[in-house]
């Protein structure tokens, strides 16, 4: 799923668990995540969202949630944040499917 400006806060506000990976293509730690985002997602179809958000195309949602470094990981849930759930950096795929279980189960 890629996330736009354009669909990203009506997705949010559906209330499905959403996860969200910003990017950008001159991100050496988000190319190595992407694989990742993209197993993960088939994992969990049908159960959480999960795309990516590039901002180099998109900024309003960056720029919203203070984006300063990527990647960044948030989570949502209900129609908001899960402030508790937020990734920086390239992180393991462990992490990342711990911290959607943590998210399904809230």
């Amino acid at each position: 799923m890629n996330f736009t400006d354009e669909n990203v806060h009506e997705i949010i506000a559906s209330g499905k668990p959403v996860v969200i990976d910003f990017w950008a293509t001159w991100c050496g730690p988000c190319m190595r995540m992407a694989p990742v985002v993209e197993e993960l997602a088939a994992e969990y179809e049908g159960k959480v969202v999960v795309g990516k958000y590039n901002i180099e195309e998109e900024n309003d949602l960056a720029a919203k949630y203070r984006i300063m470094s990527i990647p960044t990981i948030l989570f949502f849930k209900n129609g908001e944040q899960v402030r508790d759930l937020r990734l920086a950096g390239a992180q393991p795929k462990e992490t990342l499917r711990d911290q959607i279980e943590k998210l399904i189960a809230l």
